[in-house]
This record gives structure tokens, C-alpha cells and sequence, in this order.
């Protein structure tokens, strides 16, 4: 029998002690997979972004207004091929109190800007005839049970004074998303419903500018060409591609996910913690045996060979039982669920392939270090002291 597989026999010498042991391996690979693909997702949202958009705000902050003239001077702008707007409606279905999702008005453009949300063409022709039409998502409609025809009413948290009444809308279409780009979970219907019902104090202002530019090398030159334009006017913009434009919008949480890149180091630290202590726990009981085999002819290396492949192959089992849960728990529970409720934020909850392989390598290099100073001791023990302490 080989040093490897005695050390698989001896994992389950203390069955209870190696079960909870191999328990806690796979709570903490499941709890940091679970953490880090929550990081990776949050911040592959900037990754997705179409390469040639740009996002034009205000220059103070996202939340200030532009004025709606501003759409046409940024059409009329060489090198922008398509422009188009939205505005943050705030809708919120009373029949779904706690379901959240993003409620956009926007002109007939949006579609041409974001060609990545797909809507058939009948439908689409339809929702351009119907000023209180409305196109969702396929995962909106789905999660809500909305078909092409329901009308649904929507109350806004946004202009709550001037707009208190229940808003009615037809459900003309339902778009589907052909890349990650696109959040499948939104509510869009016509600006020019939301702007006839607003007083005049708050008449024609939209929220920010989407538009496709004719290089994608240049999108960075043309924001800078786009606020240059504004400079000269009342209300500066800020403009950017829009996968700096999602970075800056999470920088405003990185202390968060920092917080959670510090959790789950933190997590696998007290793995091999607790690991350790299973070990060392074994090689005090084992000491005569260690003895016993060092009067047999085996070598100290040996001894501390077999010590660390017991606590690599515990840990190496534990971690892919960790990894086992994670996919089902992840992709099949927790990231449907974000994806669906939270797609602006987690447009494509799943776990990186790399992630599972980190996982499973600091695994196997936590178990060899949580054995070293076992594995240590037990290398330094003389035969006589060995047989004599424990015999």
C-alpha cells in the first residue's frame, strides 16, 4: 500500500470527528464561492457593456435632469450614429409589492441604442401606435405571469406629488436579451406619457442619453466631444462608455465588496484553522504508531508526507463537496433569484469556472498548510519517546 492511501484509510479512523471535519471544508469552500461569485458578477456588469455606447448625465450627479433639447444636439453630433434617453419612472406594481424592477420611459429610439433587447416586429410597430404601451422583459413577464395584452398599473415612487394615481399600461410586447448587456427584468414604455402628465415646472426633462458611436475606438474621445459641447450651456454633462459609466456607478459600494473579498479569506483562514486542530488532534493519538513505523525503517520525510496528504486529501474532499452544492445552490437557487429581481445589478449570476478551480486549489494548499507544524512535530519525534509516551 502506498504513503497516499494509507493516509485515504486514516481519514475515517474517527468517522464523526472526519465527517464534521469534511462538514466544515464544505460549508467554508461553499460560503467563499458563494462570496466571490458575488463579486465577480457585480463587477463583470462594467465587462458586458457594449463597447461603442456612450452614457451622457448630468455633471454633478446621475439623478439631476437634462434638458430634452439635449437629445437632438447630441443626434446631430459627427460620429454618433444613433441616440436615444430614459428616464427613471419609479414604478411599482400594487399587486407585487415587494418585487422590484426597473421602470424606464424612453422615446422610439431605445431600441435602435440598445439592439441588444430583441422585440418582435409586429409587437414593436404596435407599442409605437399605443402612447400607453408598454415592452418588459421575457424574465419580468415570466417571474409576474404578464403576456402581450395585460394591462397592468403601476404606482410611481418618483413623482409622488404630481403624479398619484394609478398608471395603466398595455403590455404591447416582450423583448429578449441576445447578450449580458441588457437587464431582462425592465419595464419600458413611452416618455411622452410620463411628460404630458407633468406640470410645466418639470415638463420636458429626461434622466441621461444613451447613444452608439460609429468607432467603438473612439468612445472615449467622443464623450469628451459630447461634453464639450455642453460646456458652453447652462447644464454640463458628464459622458461615458458605458463600461466606465457601470464602474463609476459600483464605485460607490467597492468598500462593500472589498468588506466581502476580506469575508471570505477570513472564512477559508478558519478552515484551516479548524483543520488544523482535527489533525494535530490525530497525530497526538497516533503518536505510538508514528513510533511503530519509524522502528519499521520509515523515514521522517515520510512520516510528514503521510500526515500532509491526510490533511490535503481531507481537505480536497470537502472542498469538492463545497463545490458540489455550490453549483445547484448558486445557479439553481440564489443566482436565478438575482437575476431575476436584481438584473441591473447581477445580469449573469454564475459561478466562474475559475472560481471553482481557486476554490479548489486553496484547498488543497490550506490542508497542507493547516498539517505543516503536525506534520513537523511528528518528523522530529524519536522512536523511544514515541513508544514510550503513548504505550
Amino acid at each position: 500500500m502506498t504513503l497516499t492511501g494509507f493516509a485515504a484509510k486514516n481519514i475515517l479512523r474517527n468517522k464523526v470527528r472526519s465527517r464534521l471535519t469534511i462538514a466544515g471544508v464544505a460549508i467554508a469552500i461553499l460560503a467563499f464561492v458563494t462570496l466571490r461569485t458575488l463579486v465577480w458578477s457585480w463587477t463583470s456588469a462594467a465587462d458586458f457593456a457594449a463597447k461603442d455606447r456612450l452614457v451622457t448625465r448630468h455633471k454633478v450627479t446621475f439623478i439631476m435632469p437634462l434638458p430634452y433639447k439635449y437629445i437632438e444636439d447630441v443626434r446631430q453630433t459627427p460620429g454618433i450614429k444613433a441616440a436615444s434617453f430614459a428616464t427613471w419612472f419609479g414604478g411599482k406594481d400594487p399587486l407585487h409589492e415587494n418585487e422590484f424592477f426597473g421602470t424606464f420611459g424612453v422615446d422610439e429610439n431605445y431600441f435602435d441604442v440598445v439592439d441588444e433587447a430583441k422585440v418582435p416586429p409586429a409587437d414593436f410597430a404596435k407599442w409605437k401606435e399605443n402612447r400607453a404601451g408598454a415592452i418588459v422583459g421575457d424574465v419580468l413577464a415570466t417571474k409576474l405571469g404578464w403576456k402581450v395584452g395585460d394591462k397592468v398599473t403601476l404606482e410611481s415612487g418618483i413623482f409622488p406629488a404630481e403624479l398619484d394615481k394609478p398608471w395603466t399600461f398595455t403590455i404591447d410586447g416582450i423583448y429578449a436579451a441576445t447578450k449580458r448587456s441588457v437587464d431582462r427584468s425592465t419595464f419600458i414604455f413611452h416618455w411622452k406619457y410620463l411628460n404630458d402628465a407633468l406640470p410645466a415646472a418639470r415638463k420636458d426633462q429626461i434622466g441621461w442619453i444613451l447613444s452608439r458611436v460609429n468607432d467603438p475606438s473612439r468612445t472615449a474621445d467622443m464623450g469628451v466631444k459630447v461634453d464639450k459641447m455642453f460646456d458652453v450651456k447652462d447644464i454640463q454633462t458628464l459622458s461615458q462608455d458605458e463600461g466606465s459609466f457601470n464602474a463609476s456607478f459600483l464605485a460607490g459600494v467597492s468598500a462593500i465588496l472589498k468588506a466581502v473579498d476580506i469575508v471570505s479569506a477570513v472564512i477559508l483562514l478558519i478552515m484551516a484553522l479548524v483543520l488544523g486542530n482535527t489533525i494535530a488532534m490525530g497525530v497526538r493519538e497516533r503518536t505510538f504508531e508514528y513510533g511503530v513505523l519509524r522502528a519499521m525503517g520509515f523515514v521522517p520525510r515520510q512520516i510528514a508526507v503521510f500526515i500532509l496528504g491526510e490533511s490535503m486529501m481531507t481537505a480536497l474532499v470537502g472542498g469538492a463537496i463545497g463545490i458540489g452544492i455550490a453549483y445547484p445552490f448558486i445557479e439553481g437557487g440564489m443566482g436565478k433569484w438575482l437575476e431575476e429581481n436584481m438584473g441591473q445589478f447581477f445580469p449573469y449570476f454564475r459561478v466562474p469556472p475559475t472560481t471553482a478551480a481557486t476554490a479548489m486549489v486553496l484547498a488543497a494548499l490550506l490542508g497542507m498548510f493547516a498539517a505543516a507544524l503536525p506534520a513537523f512535530n511528528a518528523s522530529k519525534l524519536r522512536v523511544t519517546e514515541a513508544l514510550r509516551k503513548v504505550a
